[in-house]
């Protein structure tokens, strides 16, 4: 059996790994990839990276559209250029903290599953993924390795783990940090207001945030974005990504072989 040493090590190497597959900030289809990959080689049990990929190719027409009307609102200060263009770079830097805040949780999920996978059982493995997530992954890999799909009520519970999870150790603490730091009122206060409407939601509905800072409010309407994706059924669910068109015709022909010839790539190239 391995050591702490030796599993801190393969945690270390695993996440390397992530680091190198979550891919800069602006690669969405290679985070969505990486992101489906680790849904598929559940046996579709992981939901958490299935939602958290929708979450990543929504959020490039969000920033998109931020950054537009950042443009127009910048009009205030046309009497002061050099503010106008402190005030357009302190917006960019505000949507890329959110881009980075999922870069990371890409590379914390592909890591805590990943070294559950290998050493979940391990008696040392909660001093590397806290217990409420250990817990569910266990769950996830009992029932990838006995091909055994788990009930919705379950992946809902591990689902929540998982949410519940990222937001106290990724989330929360960089959003928190990135509301501070950003010194446009009027903006902010926009850009705090979304909504989300992912590819597999049905006409109409869409999650609405009055306060995108407020942990509380991100946890609903996570869990909403969950029951809805139930509600609609785990194939559509994963058949709305084509919907963003961003990632390849390959990836939607064969997603496995597509996920594997990336990370060849992208680690050959480390």
């Amino acid at each position: 059996m391995e050591s702490l040493a030796q599993l801190r090590q393969c945690y270390v190497d695993i996440e390397k790994e992530a680091i190198q597959l979550a891919g800069a900030t602006h690669q969405l289809s290679q985070r969505a990839t990486t992101y489906h990959h680790l849904f598929e080689d559940s046996g579709h049990n992981h939901i958490f990276p299935l939602i958290a990929a929708h979450g990543a190719l929504w959020a490039r027409g969000y920033f998109a559209f931020g950054m537009k009307l950042g443009q127009v609102a910048a009009w205030q200060f046309a009497g002061n250029q050099d503010k106008r263009k402190a005030k357009l770079a302190a917006l960019e830097n505000f949507a890329e903290a959110f881009r980075e805040v999922n870069r990371r949780v890409c590379v914390d999920t592909y890591a805590t599953y990943h070294f559950t996978k290998h050493f979940g059982d391990h008696p040392d493995a909660d001093q590397f993924v806290r217990a409420p997530l250990l817990a569910g992954l266990r769950q996830v890999h009992h029932a990838r390795r006995t091909k055994t799909p788990l009930s919705d009520a379950a992946r809902r519970q591990i689902f929540q783990a998982h949410f519940f999870d990222e937001q106290d150790r990724v989330v929360g603490p960089r959003i928190a940090q990135a509301v501070q730091d950003f010194d446009w009122p009027l903006m902010k206060s926009i850009a705090l207001m979304p909504a989300v409407r992912f590819a597999y939601f049905p006409t109409g509905r869409w999650l609405q945030f009055w306060k995108f800072d407020n942990k509380a409010e991100r946890i609903a309407r996570g869990l909403k974005a969950f029951d809805i994706a139930a509600h609609v059924g785990w194939d559509q669910v994963e058949r709305a990504l084509d919907h963003y068109a961003i990632l390849p015709d390959a990836f939607f022909a064969d997603s496995i072989g597509h996920f594997a010839g990336m990370r060849a790539s992208v680690l050959a190239g480390c």
